[in-house]
């Protein structure tokens, strides 16, 4: 399938900011089930370039707004040819598998949490994730307007709700639980028949035999080929496609806006063929 990404999210600061300094994450991985035809970002009309890989082995552009800015507008543009490969992401890896069953401050357990998972039962890994999938988005409801996270796994699992990012902290610390190596995955997906593919996240739990397959819990299935992946971490501090700090503008507000993307005819969720970001 080939999707076009046609992103765009303006920054207004309440009060002018300083200095802002930011870490991007805006260009797809590699892998077998993407290839990346055109991808462009730009800041402030000024053309960005990754400039390093980070130790996830994502692309990372940093850039500098400085002297004094009101806002700051950030534009996607892009071409990616997927296929669907069930949910299994090939590509080169940076950490063996087992690095991932380690829990950060916003993946820590929490005792409901894991009984949770523990009722996911026996059979295969396959159908314990699934099951997993599903108990976590029958207990929370989804936010569509909302895809990254402050808060920690915990907060978003007593709170009943959240966005995207918050279902991803809350199945990947289950399944850590688990004893299942599980990361955060930040990219774009294309939702409907022709709507605009959008800013979203999703986990990637490693299962023997397989490798990482993609869950999206949202929307209650493994990834296929109407998803764009571009990051990947322990959580979402490691995968945020924006993240930075910055001097003065504490109240920040954004405004994201994307059109339609031309694609090809859509797959169901199992078969064969292959939102806005917020500073931290």
């Amino acid at each position: 399938m080939q999707l076009a990404i046609v992103h765009d999210t303006v920054y207004r600061y309440g009060e002018t900011a300083s200095s802002i300094i930011q870490a991007l994450r805006l260009w797809p991985t590699l892998g077998e089930g993407q290839v990346v035809g055109e991808w462009q970002v730009d800041v402030d009309g000024k053309r960005l370039q990754p400039a390093y890989l980070d130790g996830f082995g994502n692309h990372v552009a940093t850039h500098t707004l400085d002297p004094k800015a009101d806002s700051m507008h950030l534009k996607v543009r892009g071409q990616v040819d997927t296929l669907d490969l069930k949910g299994v992401h090939r590509g080169k890896e940076s950490f063996p598998p087992m690095f991932f069953v380690s829990y950060t401050d916003r993946t820590a357990p929490f005792p409901e949490m894991t009984a949770l998972a523990t009722a996911a039962g026996s059979g295969s890994e396959l159908e314990r994730l699934q099951r997993l999938v599903n108990a976590v988005r029958d207990r929370m409801e989804c936010s569509v307007d909302r895809c990254c996270t402050e808060s920690s796994a915990a907060e978003a699992f007593i709170a009943r709700a959240g966005g995207c990012g918050d279902l991803t902290h809350v199945l990947i610390t289950a399944a850590r639980t688990l004893d299942f190596p599980s990361r955060y995955v930040s990219g774009y997906l294309q939702a409907g028949q022709a709507g605009a593919a959008s800013s979203h996240a999703w986990g990637e739990v490693f299962v023997k035999d397989l490798g990482w397959v993609g869950f999206d819990t949202a929307n209650r299935r493994v990834c296929d080929d109407r998803y764009v992946r571009v990051a990947s971490g322990r959580d979402y501090r490691d995968a945020a496609s924006v993240r930075g700090v910055h001097l003065g503008g504490v109240a920040e507000a954004m405004e994201v806006t994307r059109s339609p993307s031309p694609r090809s005819s859509m797959q169901s969720p199992g078969s064969s063929q292959s939102q806005s970001q917020s500073n931290s």
